[in-house]
């Protein structure tokens, strides 16, 4: 872990108020995995995301209207971020995610299968378009015309936009993770 966790006592008067909108958001939304130290310091991404609050408030703002204005069914959601996740190695985005497709009841010869950065052959048919957008988004150049067409038809124009925008947001978490080496906490 290159930048230390901060503990709430230490919380600058810049940091403060984005921390504690981060514990709120972090408790009625992402509440399937462990995000804070028993002193209340925070893990994952949110911790560097405070050592910079003025970026870290911009990036929160985007991950909370990606959350609050998710239109997509959970399950295409989280095999999106999953692909992502698998194409940057990124440890705690993985190790979140799976825990909450598990609790989702994913099975785990699919979880295996996505996180070995494969296409599970279980998949309905908007899962696979789901995982299609988001392998072939995260591999770099401009998203193929039949793909695309194929996304807005299954999920229609808001529901394409949002795939685009998850794997976005979710490259941009895999890379904070992994650039500052956030460590997983141990599985209970």
């Amino acid at each position: 872990m290159r930048l230390p966790l901060i503990a709430p006592a230490d919380l600058t008067p810049e940091q403060k108020p984005l921390y504690d909108d981060m514990r709120q958001g972090i408790a009625s939304n992402f509440n399937a995995f462990k995000v804070e130290r028993e002193d209340g310091a925070l893990m994952g991404p949110w911790n560097p995301w405070l050592h910079e609050p003025r970026i870290g408030k911009a990036i929160w703002d985007l991950t909370l209207a990606m959350t609050a204005n998710a239109t997509l069914a959970d399950n295409v959601r989280q095999i999106a971020i999953l692909v992502v996740g698998a194409r940057f190695d990124a440890a705690y985005e993985l190790y979140a995610h799976i825990a909450v497709a598990e609790r989702e009841g994913m099975k785990p010869e699919r979880l295996a299968t996505l996180v070995a950065d494969l296409k599970p052959n279980d998949l309905a048919a908007d899962e696979s378009v789901a995982f299609d957008m988001a392998y072939a988004l995260v591999r770099g150049g401009v998203l193929p015309e039949p793909l695309y067409s194929l996304a807005v038809k299954t999920f229609g124009q808001h529901g394409a936009n949002e795939l685009i925008y998850l794997a976005g947001l979710y490259s941009l978490v895999s890379t904070t993770l992994n650039g500052f080496n956030v460590p997983v906490p141990e599985r209970e």
